[in-house]
């Protein structure tokens, strides 16, 4: 499970890494400005006092060459202190030439060593800026002539590349990164969860629709991105209401249309079959009467799905019904069905279980699960039928002795339409599609088990009342 939220995509986590990338890209740039900035400017070469000094410390030491070079290594070491870009870096560091009467008489130890260095310091143009390459990197370099004759020269490195591969190999580059980025995380995190709860409220409220609540969303925000989308799906959501409206008036109107004839027909059929002697014109006329009765039953449930669907829309609020009353009332019709097909009806029910709900929709409940319990169940079966309280819930319970249904098939039973296969029974599809509606529209959930028989168990849980 941690590894799935770690993977999934997650904007959050985009906008995350977004703004950790232009951050890194944000520091490079800095980065290699800095670290490629012409040494012309560099503050050493403007301090003419530094010059100064070290051409004073050369020439009044003149007569003592140990003394002279120990005193211009410590003048050395404080400007590399004071100037240096990348402290501990000795190849970025300014460097110290001295020229005493041609003759070099201190050279910092990073510097160029050869001729080139010294004649270029001796033939330099008294406190001119020039830049010398030694083959390897380029300096800018600054030459002051003291007082006595003494040549001060001062490098500062000025190759951009060197400098920046220099940097980046010390650690510069991702040491200020690496240290930072934990400390940028979380309120960098934080903001974005911030910045996202309009979002989060809108998707909340998407969440917390049932499949009938096509409204437009209630919660839109001031923010532009928000309103676009919110506007984007309560378009989609009137589409798709207008087109289930006109989806289930067609399907009403088709089978209010197809009743008239199915009845006619059938009173004919009738007629006809009480009016022939011979027995072959008798089972015709038997298959034709059966094939009707199929056909005005899936013409009811239309009916009965197509109303279930429209009063669900409609939002209208229910009535306090008892239902252990309605379930022996439905029981008492069902019982002429049940004794036609040789099945015995068992009721166990507890009294005074009420819910909130519509009559109209319970019954149709109610009769499908019976209705198919015992079609399906064999001649001189027992279907049980149960009603009780569970903390807060009115269970009803139809078991019949039948086949049953596999347990990789339940979830699909209840889709329109569908039927098992290798099905002996005749049927729409329907009956436990409208049994899962009405549920729905009270807010309970529908639950298929085996029974202890052998057969197939409904339970159904409504809030009680």
């Amino acid at each position: 499970m941690a590894w799935r939220a770690v993977t999934e995509p997650s904007l959050v986590r985009r906008l995350l890494v977004a703004q950790m990338g232009l951050l890194a890209l944000l520091w490079t740039v800095v980065f290699i400005y800095a670290a490629t900035e012409n040494g012309t400017d560099s503050p050493v070469l403007k301090e003419t006092s530094v010059y100064h000094a070290v051409a004073a410390v050369a020439d009044d030491l003149a007569d003592a060459p140990a003394r002279q070079y120990h005193s211009l290594a410590a003048l050395d070491a404080a400007i590399h202190q004071r100037y240096a870009d990348a402290e501990g870096v000795a190849e970025l560091a300014p460097g110290l030439l001295v020229l005493q009467r041609s003759a070099v008489v201190y050279r910092s130890p990073h510097l160029p060593r050869g001729a080139d260095a010294e004649s270029f310091v001796a033939s330099a143009v008294s406190d001119a800026r020039r830049t010398f390459d030694d083959g390897r990197q380029k300096w800018r370099v600054r030459v002051v002539t003291g007082t006595s004759g003494a040549r001060v020269a001062i490098f500062v490195p000025r190759g951009g590349w060197h400098v920046l591969i220099t940097l980046a190999s010390h650690g510069y580059y991702l040491a200020p990164m690496v240290i930072s980025l934990p400390f940028l995380l979380l309120p960098a995190w934080l903001s974005i969860r911030l910045a996202l709860r309009p979002w989060r409220r809108v998707a909340q409220e998407v969440a917390s629709r049932g499949p009938q609540d096509l409204a437009p969303l209630s919660y839109r925000g001031q923010h532009q991105e928000l309103a676009a989308m919110v506007d984007s799906v309560d378009a989609l959501m009137a589409r798709v209401s207008e087109a289930s409206a006109r989806e289930r008036s067609f399907i009403a109107d088709a089978a209010h249309e197809l009743r008239t004839p199915l009845a006619a027909m059938r009173i004919n059929v009738e007629a006809l079959h009480g009016q022939t002697a011979d027995w072959r014109q008798r089972e015709l006329l038997e298959g034709i009467l059966s094939s009707g009765n199929r056909a005005a039953r899936l013409v009811s449930q239309l009916l009965v799905l197509m109303r279930s669907d429209a009063a669900a829309s409609l939002g209208d609020a229910g009535a306090l019904l008892s239902l252990d009353e309605l379930l022996q009332d439905r029981m008492a019709v069902m019982s002429g069905l049940a004794g036609a097909r040789g099945v015995e009806l068992e009721l166990q029910s507890v009294a005074g279980v009420a819910i909130v709900g519509w009559r109209e929709s319970l019954v149709s409940l109610a009769d499908n699960l019976v209705d198919n319990a015992i079609k399906y169940s064999p001649r001189g079966g027992v279907v049980r039928v149960g009603l009780w309280h569970v903390e807060g819930w009115a269970v009803l319970s139809v078991e019949d002795q039948g086949p049953g249904i596999a347990p990789e098939l339940r979830s699909r039973v209840f889709d329109r339409f569908f039927r098992a296969p290798k099905q002996e029974q005749g049927g729409s599809g329907l009956g436990l599609a409208i049994a899962l509606g009405a549920a729905r529209r009270h807010g309970g959930r529908i639950e298929l088990t085996d029974g202890e028989q052998g057969g197939l168990k409904v339970e159904v849980w409504l809030p009680a009342a």
